[in-house]
Formats: C-alpha cells, structure tokens, sequence
C-alpha cells in the first residue's frame, strides 16, 4: 500500500509530517492493507494565517481492488486531531 502526502500552501509538508501520518495511516489500515494500492491524504488549513476551531482538514482517500475509491473527511482543531 502506497501512502501519499499532499499539503496546502499554508501547512508545511516537512518530512517528519509524512512519517507521522504515514504510520497513523499503514497502522489503521493494516488489516486490509492487501486490498488497499494507494492512499492519498490532502492536509489543509480552512482559515490559512488565521486561528479558529475546526479549521485543520484531513481527506483521505482509498484506492482499493476492484472498488470505487472510498473517501473521507474530517476537520479538528489541530492537524494530528484531523488524521
């Protein structure tokens, strides 16, 4: 299973990030990870400079065999919440 990492321009996309979420991701998926050729996590700030609640986004989205793609969304506070 292939993980991707991409970052909007107002996050960062340092290597140490990848790592972290790439663990997050092969650990959540390790199950099915057979099934699974590529995830694509899209990391984004709503609000860019500004501060607010809720605004750090994660979307994955699954590649999986023989399937439709499978995608999900979640916004939190702080990027490692939004994984």
């Amino acid at each position: 299973m292939q993980v991707q990492i991409h970052t909007d321009h107002n996050i960062e996309g340092h290597e140490a990030l990848a790592v972290q979420v790439s663990d997050v991701v092969e650990n959540a998926l390790i199950r099915v990870s057979d099934h699974i050729t590529r995830v694509e996590v899209h990391l984004s700030d709503e609000n860019g400079d500004k501060s607010g609640q809720n605004d750090k986004r994660c979307m994955m989205e699954a590649r999986l065999e023989g399937r439709q793609p499978l995608a999900v969304t979640h916004l939190a506070a702080t990027l490692d919440q939004a994984v």
